[in-house]
């Protein structure tokens, strides 16, 4: 699975809608997706600045040092946004929606995972 569903969205939302998530993108594309995925920040990030969200980081995966078999990834997006709604609202936009296959056709496995900050 590449994109959140429905009914993913629902399950998201009823943990703390109201709070901050720093969302972990884990990504791993087709070949030459790599190419085809550079037009996706350039879609991706009106639309999340105008929820208030901010790339933390972008950066092309290396040799892995710890990792099974099958567990490095090519790329890594880190994006806070001020809400869990203002992720969903952005996902649910139809201007968001109608550009959102720039990323799906060029992945072949991802890992879209919100994090929690912690103080330290």
């Amino acid at each position: 699975m590449i994109d959140p569903t429905g009914r993913d969205l629902k399950a998201f939302l009823e943990h703390a809608p109201d709070e901050p998530v720093v969302m972990l993108n884990l990504l791993r594309f087709v070949e030459d997706g790599a190419t085809a995925y550079e037009d996706y920040p350039r879609h991706f990030r009106p639309h999340a600045e105008a929820r208030g969200a901010e790339v933390l980081y972008y950066g092309h995966g290396d040799t892995a040092l710890v990792a099974e078999d099958g567990q490095a990834w090519d790329a890594v997006l880190l994006v806070r946004y001020p809400t869990r709604r203002s992720f969903s609202d952005m996902v649910r936009d139809p201007g968001y929606h109608a550009g959102s296959h720039l990323r799906s056709d060029s992945l072949v496995e991802a890992v879209l995972q919100p994090t929690v900050p912690v103080d330290v």
